[in-house]
């Protein structure tokens, strides 16, 4: 899983006219999930909480996709283990401090196990 190390993922989610919505993201894999931090008003959050599908696309020499369903998790505070992880590979960012404008922190996680490489 050296994808895993990647820096960042392209996070995809369905608008609410069905088009796609591609985001570039920080993430951490703990538990066998994919775990990303983001705001409540975000325009992924909005999509996912109509429609959890989603897509995480891996650069890298273990180029890969992962398509599957993401759960929602609120407020990101109360998931320490998740934050943790986070905090450990983005040298101790806080996925828990609020970001003027992004609303309350919030998590999302994708299962990983249906990881297609490219």
């Amino acid at each position: 899983m050296s994808w895993s190390s990647e820096s960042n993922t392209w996070l995809t989610t369905v608008g609410p006219d069905g088009a796609p919505q591609t985001t570039r993201v920080w993430f951490a894999v703990m538990d066998d999930r994919a775990w990303i931090s983001t705001g409540d008003t975000s325009v992924k959050w909005r999509n996912l909480s109509r429609d959890p599908r989603v897509t995480l696309a891996f650069d890298g020499s273990d180029a890969g996709v992962v398509t599957g369903v993401a759960t929602l998790h609120t407020p990101a505070v109360d998931y320490p283990d998740a934050v943790a992880a986070l905090a450990a590979k983005y040298h101790g960012w806080d996925a828990t401090a609020d970001v003027p404008g992004w609303g309350t922190r919030v998590l999302i996680s994708v299962p990983i196990a249906a990881f297609r490489p490219a």
